[in-house]
Formats: structure tokens, sequence, C-alpha cells
């Protein structure tokens, strides 16, 4: 079959509707849960009531002879796993308990009701161990990890920081306070998974990589990474919490190898605090040293931060301030303790959302004592290349969003000085912060086919955690083909795909793409030189490579924003009000304006939920979080947001990849609680450096 020569219209750029929306407005979009097995059963786990010692006497003998119940599974009789470098996921191989809500059985019966009821029925008589689960910066405690997630240098050096600081003529020096935050996805944490008849496996699951799964569980159940497939279609969100495999997804295959049948679990809401990650609380201690003119002549940004005792991670939290101002003397730390609590794990931005919040938080304030607009300061400060490594920047947008925000925001009608505007009973302020983030990619692979109607196949295991990917992606590989959106069909979410890397730092796209465009360009120079744009009868298919950057070696690559914020505070109650928010970014080349739009303003919200809101409160005495569930662990509901307004600048990017797009998944939440903490501070000229900043901090 010849194809049809036409004109094509341009499909990247086009703010298009989700290619996906249908299914999930009618629900026909099928999530882990919601796959129909045969001769399914439900799974209940039983959590440890303590958060450090062992279990030396289980009784499940009320729950093995509850009507309904097909197994109870504990450390007795779990199956052996193999050799596992990740602790937490040795799930049921001993009597130890590392941390409160840590599983020690779990209950398999024929309704998840009967499940539930069979767990509650297990009785537990423990050996208590002392336990330690409140973060302090005591030296004592501490100590330096040997990298920052993902592999980033623990500490940062240059210049005599001490000295310079001493000498400065303008110096702050405060600490800054973030809580443990969690992700709350609103599809909650889910897997199902049947055993077949070969040994092999199959796994619906809530994740936000499939292969990631598939290598996890092949490792743990010592099967070939072939004969395990994981299927995740479509994802109700994740916010980097279903990047990586929890306890729940090891449990729920090992239940379906004993009962022999297919087993669903789905993680509760309250179960979620404990089992699926978290944003590790902070302390950060912020100097900044400035001459007369508010040049930056030092900077020190220490943090400290916890990880499990059985799961080490170390967010990179005081990473972004190594690119962000020029100062010659600089350091940066990071010093962990190790406490007996749940693993902690990604959380949208990490790293760069709790650092930025403290950076952008003191850089406010030496505007303030160097009588500077923070504008100014900011752009007064903009290096002109990478701080640390000394390379060009391959572009840099932060000055251009911080002078159109400025003029989008009216922020010239601003009075400089702090309680300066009433309106009624309410304060008024605004307040500035900047945000960035770096350009990530990771390797992946894909498939392209076109059948003898002309119709494109396009195969690869990217995921949709509710960013946009199905359709972002169909428009790249619309584009690619020179072919109509209509003739191009996408498969994602696929373990048995080819090889994609998981939905995270904010690289899907970039990386994806990358691969679609290699494969599809492929296919399009075999169809011209071979058969004149003749199809065989049996169609043809290419593969391409993709997620890699010759660039990043020879340039500093990152997004970059600058966000806006109106606060208002009641004068009597204390109340908080952010009527406005606007954030301006400069992230590159904008495949889709409408879900870009979409993922900006969704940053930005839980931006403010983290300023106001959110915080787990850890029990000292029992270490469990005391307010795990969404009556007293509270998040921003369209009651607390008022008009968020997205805009971005026109960023051409030549050296970040053939798409030149930047990944604006997580830059949309850096910055913004910095932002409306200021703006509370020019409202009411009280300082708050612990979040979330209730009105309890603001009666004074």
């Amino acid at each position: 079959m010849k194809m049809q020569q036409q004109h094509i219209r341009r499909a990247i750029g086009m703010p298009l509707d989700r290619v996906d929306g249908r299914q999930k407005v009618t629900g026909s979009a099928t999530y882990a849960y919601e796959y129909q097995v045969e001769r399914g059963t439900y799974a209940f786990p039983v959590q440890s009531t303590i958060a450090r010692g062992r279990v030396v006497e289980m009784d499940t003998s009320a729950a093995q002879a509850l009507p309904g119940v097909v197994a109870v599974i504990s450390y007795q009789n779990a199956p052996r796993l193999a050799h596992l470098d990740d602790a937490d996921l040795a799930v049921l191989q001993s009597d130890a308990v590392a941390y409160y809500g840590q599983f020690i059985a779990v209950a398999v019966a024929e309704t998840s009701e009967i499940a539930r009821q069979a767990a509650g029925l297990v009785t537990v008589r423990y050996e208590e161990q002392p336990h330690d689960v409140t973060l302090r910066a005591d030296p004592g405690v501490l100590y330096a990890p040997e990298t920052v997630s993902p592999d980033y240098a623990t500490d940062t050096e240059k210049g005599d920081v001490e000295t310079a600081l001493a000498s400065a003529a303008v110096s702050i020096d405060h600490t800054y306070t973030t809580p443990t935050e969690y992700n709350n996805p609103l599809e909650p944490h889910t897997t199902v998974a049947s055993w077949n008849d070969d040994g092999g496996v199959t796994i619906y699951d809530a994740t936000q990589g499939a292969h990631s799964i598939r290598d996890d569980v092949s490792k743990a159940f010592g099967l070939p990474p072939e004969r395990v497939r994981v299927i995740a279609r479509y994802v109700g969100g994740g916010f980097g919490s279903k990047g990586s495999t929890h306890p729940h997804v090891i449990l729920t295959m090992m239940a379906a190898l004993v009962a022999q049948r297919p087993v669903k679990l789905a993680l509760t809401r309250q179960q979620m605090f404990a089992l699926a990650g978290y944003r590790t609380p902070t302390i950060q201690r912020v100097r900044l040293g400035a001459d007369g003119n508010g040049q930056l002549t030092a900077l020190a940004h220490d943090v400290v931060e916890q990880t499990s005792t059985i799961h080490e991670f170390a967010e990179q939290t005081a990473v972004a301030t190594r690119i962000m101002y020029a100062a010659p003397n600089r350091r940066t730390t990071h010093r962990l303790a190790r406490l007996d609590v749940p693993a902690n794990a990604w959380m949208r931005a990490p790293g760069e959302c709790p650092g930025m919040y403290a950076l952008e938080s003191a850089m406010d304030e030496l505007a303030v004592a160097c009588k500077l607009d923070p504008v100014e300061l900011r752009i007064r400060n903009i290096p002109t290349s990478d701080p640390e490594t000394g390379r060009p920047f391959s572009s840099h947008g932060l000055a251009a969003c911080l002078r159109e925000g400025a003029r989008r925001f009216g922020w010239q009608q601003r009075d400089p000085g702090p309680r300066k505007r009433q309106e009624g009973r309410w304060l008024v302020g605004m307040g500035v912060a900047s945000s960035t983030y770096p350009v990530y990619q990771f390797p992946a692979h894909a498939l392209v086919q076109v059948d003898r109607a002309g119709q494109y196949r396009v195969r690869i295991d990217a995921t949709d955690i509710g960013t946009g990917a199905w359709t972002v992606l169909t428009q790249i590989a619309a584009d690619a083909l020179e072919a109509p959106l209509d003739r191009v069909r996408l498969e994602i979410g696929d373990s048995s795909l080819p090889e994609a890397a998981v939905a995270g730092g904010s690289s899907g796209t970039a990386s994806w793409g990358s691969a679609i465009i290699a494969a599809a360009r492929k296919l399009r120079a075999r169809l011209h030189k071979q058969y004149h744009d003749v199809i065989p009868d049996e169609g043809l298919e290419a593969t391409g490579e993709g997620g890699t950057n010759p660039g990043e070696q020879q340039f500093s690559m990152h997004a970059f924003g600058a966000q806006f914020a109106e606060a208002r505070v009641h004068v009597d109650t204390g109340e908080v009000r952010i009527p406005r928010l606007l954030g301006v970014f400069a992230a590159g080349r904008i495949i889709n304006p409408k879900t870009a739009s979409s993922q900006l303003l969704g940053g930005m919200t839980m931006g403010l939920s983290m300023a106001l809101h959110e915080g787990g409160v850890r029990d000292p005495r029992f270490g469990d979080i005391a307010n795990h569930d969404f009556a007293s662990y509270h998040i921003a509901t369209n009651a607390d947001v008022g008009t968020v307004d997205v805009a971005w600048i026109n960023e051409e990017d030549q050296h970040i990849g053939p798409l030149g797009a930047k990944g604006i998944g997580e830059i949309g939440i850096v910055g913004t609680a910095a932002a409306i903490a200021n703006a509370i501070y020019h409202a009411t000229g009280i300082r708050v450096r612990d979040l979330p900043i209730t009105l309890d901090k603001l009666l004074r």
C-alpha cells in the first residue's frame, strides 16, 4: 500500500484535550485494583504496634478458624525470599520489628471484609526495645551519607565561608524547618498478583514504573525478569510515592504464592502513612553574607534530615542551593539521623522543594536586611555559569521569569515595608520566590510499527500517572511520523513493552519522547528508502533509543521559574488566605499547553498545601503518625485555593535533546511555599520559619 501524502498539521504545541479523558470520565479506564481475576482473594495485613523490637509470640488460630479465610502468613510460615539489597522489602523474613506499622503477618480471604476481620483476630506479644523517632540536630546521632539522592556529593565547599560571613557588610543566620509530609495520591497503593501455571506471575500495580517493579519482584522471588509481567496502564497519581517498590507489593506476591490463587491488596489511607514513603522532615540552617549592594559574598546551607534504620534514603535538600546564586564562598552539607521510622522516599521535587523553601525564605530576609527589593536582589545574584562546576548553562530564564512575573502580578504597587496594607480586618502582603528543577533524562526504548492500512502503533513502557503522557506522547509520535493523530495508537504501562525509565524526576516526556522520535525517524527512513512510501503486506517496524544527552557533560541544565503570592492574614484570628498565586516558568519547549498548565497549577496548589496545612505528627511514645488520615492530616482543598495563574516564557534550548523540553511535573511546587511565607511576613511583619504556617504562629 502506498501511503497518502498530505499536509499534516503539527501536533506539538497544540493545547489538545487528553486522549484518555473520555475513558477516565466514563470509568472505562481500568486501574490496578479493578482488574478482574478468576478465583480472586483479598489480603489484609497485620502491622506492628511497636517501633522497635521483635515478635515473641503470635496466635493466628482464631483468624484461621474464621469461615472464608484462605491463609494466614507470618514470618513463621512465609516463603523465603532471595537476597535483597533493600531490607525494607524483606517482608515476613524474621521476627524483627524496625518501625511502627511494619508488616508482621497477612490474612488472605474470600472477601476483603473477611480478610480485615481475620487480621484483627491475630494476637501478638512483643519484646519491645528502646526506640528513637525524633529528628533533632544532635551531632552525636548524625552521620554523613556517601551520597545524596540520586548520586550527588553529600557536601560541597569553595572558598572561606566563615571568614566571608564574619566580614560581610550584611549577614543573616537562621534555621528553617519542614515537617514530615505525605504524598497521598487519589488512587491508593494497590497490587493484584496472579501466579501463572508456568511459574511466572502477572501483576497489576499502581506504579510509576512497571519495569522497576518487575526487576525488584524478579530479584525477590528468584525469577527471570521475563517471567514477571507488570501492568499499569492507568495510575491515579503518585507524586513520587509510586516510583519505587514498597513492601505491600512483595506481600501480595507472597500471599498469592501461598494461597495458590490471585490476591488483591489495597492499602488503606491510614496504612499508606507508614508503608508508601514520605518526605523527610528537615532542619536547615542557612547563612548568607552580602556586600553593601546586596551581592552575595558567602552562602552556607547545612541540612539535617532523617532516614530509617533498614533503608537509607538521603534527600538532596541543599543541592539546588549549589546552582541558584553566585557567591565566591559557599558550602552545603547533608547529615542524616538514622531513626526507628518507616522508610522515607521520593515526594514531588525531592530536595528542591524543602531546600528552596529555606533558601528562598533566607533570600527574602537578606533583601529586608539590605533594604533591597526581593526581585532585584535575586536578579543581582544570578550566576553567569554554574557556581559548582563552572559549566555554562544550556539556557537560564530566571531573570526573565522574575521580571515578567513582577509585571503580571503588579509587584510595582507593593510597599516595601511590612504590615503597611490593611483592608478591613485583613492585613495584605506580597511575596516572591525563585524555583528551579534540573533537567533529567534516563534511558528509554521504543518500538514503532505500521500496518498495511497506514496505521501506526507506538509501543513503550512509559507510565501516565495523571500527567498527560498518553496525550503528549501521541502528539510527539504523530509529528515524528508526519501522520495525523488519529492514525497513531499508543501502548504504554506494561513491562512486556520496550523498557523505559520510571515516571519521575520530570524526565518522562523528554526521555520517552526522544526514544519515540528515534524509532519514528528510522521507520520513516526505511519507508522512503526501501519502499518509496509503499508498505509491504507484513508491515514495517523500527526501534529507537533515547534518554541520553551528550550535552549534559558540557552544560548545566535546569528549568527555572518565579513564584508570586498575595497573602491576607486576619488581624484578630490569624487566619491566612491566599487569593492569588502566579507562577512564570522557563522550561524549554512546551509540548501541550493545556496539560502543562494543569501540571504547573497542580504543583503550585501542592506548594500552597505545604505552606499552610501539611505536617505529619509522630508520637514519640509509640513511633506512629498520630494524624494519619484526612481528618487530621490537612491538605488544601478547593476552598483553600484562590486564583492560580500559570505562564511561561518562550525558551529555546538547543542542548537538551531533540524535543527541547525540560520537564514541568515538579518545578511548580518548588518555591511556592517560600513565596507564601514571604507574603505572610510582608503582610504581618511576623517571620515564620517553621512549616506549616498555622494561625497560632501568627497570633502574637
